[in-house]
């Protein structure tokens, strides 16, 4: 980086964008992702400069930054370009929520925010454990979270972490230490045999059809199908390993396994 901490940000997820508001350093970002919406005034202060796997190099050069964050393999293409423009680029690879934690003090720590970045982990470790501690008024609810319909994505680490915090048992917990979405593809069979209590979808930005779940073979039989708990959860607040997930994101399961709570 020519500065530190870097003045100028772009950052090619929402996470990190939350992240930075949280933490008051809002000014230094320069550049955002197209699907960047928390907090809501980011979609008018801050130039839209990228989608998920693609991005305006010329347009991110333009803003001259000093640092450039990013997400995952997925953008590897994009981070690969800012490489060889000369830009400092910083890739997070959080899965998990021990992850999440890992990155928001990094984050922090990067711009010379070490002390809140600490507390602000800290604050979202406690709400988490408190919420893991609330008695619940029944057995714990089997959950299946579906990321993708065609072909069936059961949901990632984080994810199903945040349903046993929420007070629910993953149906499928041996898969969630699978970060490539191809290596979670489940079949159909899969999920009927598990029989889950409850179906959370999230289906990656395109809005869930629960009459297109109902209407699989054979799942007419399945608990969460038959008793109608198909509920869908909005992908900015679950699908994002970050802030929101930690927050709205749980407040969501929580709601969906505890209605009448």
């Amino acid at each position: 980086m020519r500065d530190f901490p870097p003045r100028r940000i772009v950052c090619l997820t929402e996470e990190t964008v939350e992240t930075l508001y949280l933490l008051g350093e809002q000014d230094r970002i320069v550049g955002v992702s197209g699907y960047a919406v928390r907090p809501p005034q980011v979609r008018r202060e801050k130039p839209r400069v990228s989608a998920f796997i693609s991005a305006d190099i010329p347009k991110i050069l333009a803003l001259e930054p000093d640092l450039v964050l990013a997400f995952s393999d997925l953008q590897a293409d994009i981070v690969a370009d800012l490489i060889r423009a000369s830009v400092a680029v910083h890739v997070f690879n959080q899965r998990d929520l021990a992850g999440i934690f890992a990155m928001i003090r990094t984050l922090g720590a990067m711009v010379g925010a070490t002390d809140r970045a600490d507390q602000l982990a800290q604050r979202f470790e406690l709400r988490l454990a408190e919420i893991a501690a609330t008695p619940r008024p029944g057995p714990r609810p089997k959950v299946y979270f579906e990321e993708w319909d065609d072909p069936l994505i059961r949901g990632i680490g984080w994810v199903s972490e945040l349903i046993e915090i929420a007070g629910g048992e993953d149906v499928l917990p041996h898969r969630r230490a699978q970060q490539a979405a191809r290596d979670r593809i489940i079949a159909p069979d899969v999920v009927r045999a598990a029989a889950p209590d409850v179906i959370l979808a999230s289906w990656c930005g395109k809005k869930v059809v629960p009459e297109r779940i109902r209407a699989r073979d054979g799942w007419s039989d399945i608990p969460a199908v038959r008793n109608n708990r198909i509920v869908e959860i909005k992908s900015p607040i679950i699908l994002q390993p970050g802030p929101a997930a930690l927050t709205d994101g749980l407040d969501a399961i929580v709601q969906a396994l505890w209605p009448q709570q």
